[in-house]
């Protein structure tokens, strides 16, 4: 069982992360904004790109995986530029997610 934060201030999106990731056996937590590195305790983050910036996500000191609407490319590059470990749209998260997160995970 890893410990997720979840960095998805939609609801809908949140419940569904929430429910897809604690269907495999995994601790989420859901945050609307991004925390400080220091005291960070959490072994993956899961982040809204349209609603979070990537840059101080990719400074925590954990894994982290990105979404994005597929249609959107610039919010996409900025994920992908910012270091996140995995930018996906959104589609393949609502499929994926506890694959991709196991793939990051130790």
């Amino acid at each position: 069982m890893a410990r997720v934060l979840a960095l998805v201030p939609d609801l809908m999106l949140s419940s569904k992360v929430s429910a897809m990731l604690g269907a495999a056996g995994h601790e989420v937590t859901v945050a609307s904004g991004t925390p400080e590195p220091v005291g960070f305790d959490y072994d993956l983050v899961v982040c809204d790109l349209e609603a979070i910036d990537p840059g101080p996500v990719a400074a925590l000191p954990a894994p982290a995986i990105g979404f994005y609407s597929h249609v959107d490319v610039e919010t996409r590059d900025r994920g992908r530029n910012a270091g996140l470990d995995l930018v996906i749209p959104r589609s393949r998260m609502a499929r994926e997610l506890p694959d991709l997160a196991a793939r990051l995970l130790p």
